[in-house]
């Protein structure tokens, strides 16, 4: 059988920046294992597979794959295969904003899919999940020999660690500043010891101290677990990231909105919209969003 693919950067506007996926648009015949060994092919954070809906109301079902294991939700597959449908799709509407529905392993995902000239220019997801919140993680010291990092380079105020999860969990950790984020090397063996069987083992590492004008943050994530030792743009853990932040903001009620650079120092630079609903305190919505870029067009022999 041959099988059409199409690879793209999410979570930019320009080529070979952003973070890597594979899409397979009709992917209905491949078995589970199958498409485990094509993830591992491509090597790429995840690789997503398009398949018809099994639940009233689903648009498509995705399967989401990273080289070494199936995930229930991840947010740049989620998008980057939003923008393929709104690409390759006729029976879409391309004149206006269209909303679809993907059916995912922690849920169903609404998605937003914005046009101009009838091409996608953004796509957004509302979160399947409200936030998960976890305090039971490793110390200051332990986090700092994991990262290679001084206790000293950790925030330990009312922005300090916590794992948060929106349909995958992340352990959020606060640094000072961009030049002990560009510091981090991840000690292995520390992470096996101290973080490979926690609730939350991926690390997203940030800071209130951006690069670029119009970010309000700097980001790095560590996903040794899932196969990814670095991911250039993370959108389940900006998901998840929108309940942390969204816990810390003072204000009862309100929209609040982040613009996360991510991937810099893997010389892949992405941008990720984060914006969340209050009510009462409580955090109501949470979307992520970003841009995509096609890069190539392909197909496989299976």
């Amino acid at each position: 059988m041959t099988y059409l693919f199409y690879t793209v950067d999410v979570f930019t506007h320009t080529m070979f920046g952003g973070n890597q996926l594979a899409v397979f648009p009709d992917a209905e015949g491949l078995s589970t294992e199958i498409m485990q060994k094509i993830a591992a092919e491509f090597n790429f954070s995840e690789t997503v597979f398009i398949l018809p809906p099994t639940i009233k109301n689903a648009t498509k079902k995705l399967r989401i794959f990273t080289p070494s294991q199936e995930l229930p939700f991840a947010g740049h597959p989620t998008l980057g295969a939003a923008y393929i449908l709104g690409i390759s799709d006729e029976s879409i509407d391309k004149n206006d904003d269209y909303k679809i529905i993907f059916e995912e392993g922690v849920g169903l995902v609404p998605i937003t899919i914005k046009f101009k000239n009838r091409q996608p220019i953004y796509t957004e997801l509302t979160s399947p999940q409200l936030p998960e919140f976890s305090d039971e993680i490793p110390s200051i010291e332990e986090l700092a020999s994991v990262l290679s990092l001084k206790i000293e380079d950790f925030r330990q105020d009312h922005y300090s660690p916590q794992a948060v999860s929106c349909g995958l969990p992340f352990l959020f950790v606060p640094l000072h500043n961009r030049e002990a984020l560009k510091r981090i090397k991840l000690n292995s063996d520390r992470w096996t010891k101290l973080l490979e069987n926690a609730w939350a083992s991926s690390l997203y590492v940030f800071c209130f101290d951006p690069e670029n004008e119009g970010s309000n943050i700097r980001a790095r994530m560590f996903a040794p677990g899932l196969g990814v030792v670095e991911d250039p743009a993370t959108g389940s853990a900006a998901t998840a990231f929108g309940g942390y932040l969204g816990i810390r903001e003072t204000a009862k009620n309100g929209t609040f909105h982040w613009r996360i650079e991510q991937g810099f120092e893997m010389g892949r630079p992405s941008f990720l919209e984060v914006t969340i609903d209050k009510i009462e305190e409580k955090i109501d919505n949470i979307c992520v969003g970003g841009a995509s870029v096609l890069v190539s067009r392909g197909t496989m022999e299976i």
